[in-house]
């Protein structure tokens, strides 16, 4: 039976893609979740996964760092909310993504694609060169990295916000609030790491704890 890791640090997300994941993968066996890197790549040396569902931007190591150190011991599907985040590296075959709010219809795509790899090799042979190609599109300028939506956490469920219906984050010392004209929800990201995934005129900051939407303003004093 093969096995698997989920990594990332919202709650929900992960919940949602185990849920998923059994819909289209049910012979599939998750047997740890982590809500951050240190604890994935703990997961990864001692539980010895065949895959690794990682998120990007995770606290303490990114999912990047987890596969890098895990050194090609199983294989690897990043999770991400940025459209723009490395896809070409993505596109060289070795590792495969997942882009955030993650569909079935995607998520098959991709199960798909690891179980016809499964039959030929153990771990791709070219997963440090992809690593290496992965690394230097990270590091190029934040403006190619922008949020397309937030997931964020409302009770038991996640919602979906496309960054334009967004009208103000609000932050405390552990969540984020994210509200629009019709909902709201929490999401653990801060306000200084939303920053980099948004364009500079997308949100203005007016406090160290909240960014507005300049086009939900009506008036100011």
């Amino acid at each position: 039976m093969p096995t698997a890791i989920i990594a990332d640090d919202e709650d929900l997300q992960r919940s949602d893609l185990r849920r998923m994941l059994q819909i289209v993968w049910p012979e599939l066996e998750i047997i740890a979740d982590c809500e951050d890197g240190g604890d994935a790549l703990d997961a990864i040396v001692k539980l010895q996964p065949d895959i690794a569902f990682l998120d990007i931007r995770m606290p303490e190591l990114s999912g990047l760092d987890v596969a890098r150190a895990s050194d090609g011991q199983c294989r690897v599907v990043f999770t991400t909310a940025y459209d723009n985040h490395a896809i070409e590296a993505f596109k060289l075959g070795a590792i495969d993504y997942l882009l955030k709010p993650i569909t079935e219809e995607r998520l098959r795509h991709c199960i798909s694609r690891i179980q016809q790899q499964s039959k030929t090799e153990a771990v791709p042979a070219d997963l440090m060169q992809v690593m290496a190609a992965l690394d230097q599109r990270l590091r190029e300028p934040v403006a190619s990295e922008r949020i397309r939506w937030i997931s964020a956490s409302s009770g038991n469920t996640i919602k979906l916000f496309p960054i334009e219906e967004v009208l103000f984050f609000e932050s405390d010392l552990r969540y984020t609030r994210v509200v629009s004209a019709t909902d709201e929800g929490h999401i653990r990201t801060s306000i200084k790491e939303l920053q980099k995934g948004l364009a500079p005129e997308q949100f203005w900051q007016i406090h160290r704890s909240i960014m507005v939407n300049p086009h939900a303003i009506a008036r100011a004093p």
